[in-house]
């Protein structure tokens, strides 16, 4: 399996918008940091015909030390769950 990196994202947006490499980096580097902001004050960030990122406290449990099988407490953590929309789930699974 293949992976897209930053550096391609940037490549690719520069050329399909016919951009600077710098002004594509720019308006990534902008895009993620809205993202990140709405993530942080507990918004869901909703990408149309893409998905949705919701922020998610997932809370104290207990649950087993893989090396001494001794339950053990996970402290509680904030967490992002992403669901993918109708549509590209249906691409996805042609």
């Amino acid at each position: 399996m293949e992976k897209l990196n930053k550096r391609d994202l940037v490549e690719l947006v520069a050329e399909k918008a016919h951009l600077s490499k710098k002004d594509a980096e720019e308006a990534i580097d902008v895009t993620f940091s809205l993202m990140e902001k709405a993530l942080l004050s507990g918004k869901e960030v909703n990408i149309t015909n893409f998905g949705v990122l919701v922020p998610k406290m997932k809370g104290e449990r207990i649950g087993t030390d893989p090396k001494t099988h001794e339950h053990i407490t996970i402290k509680a953590k904030n967490s992002v769950i992403f669901r993918l929309s109708k549509t590209l789930k249906s691409k996805m699974n042609k």
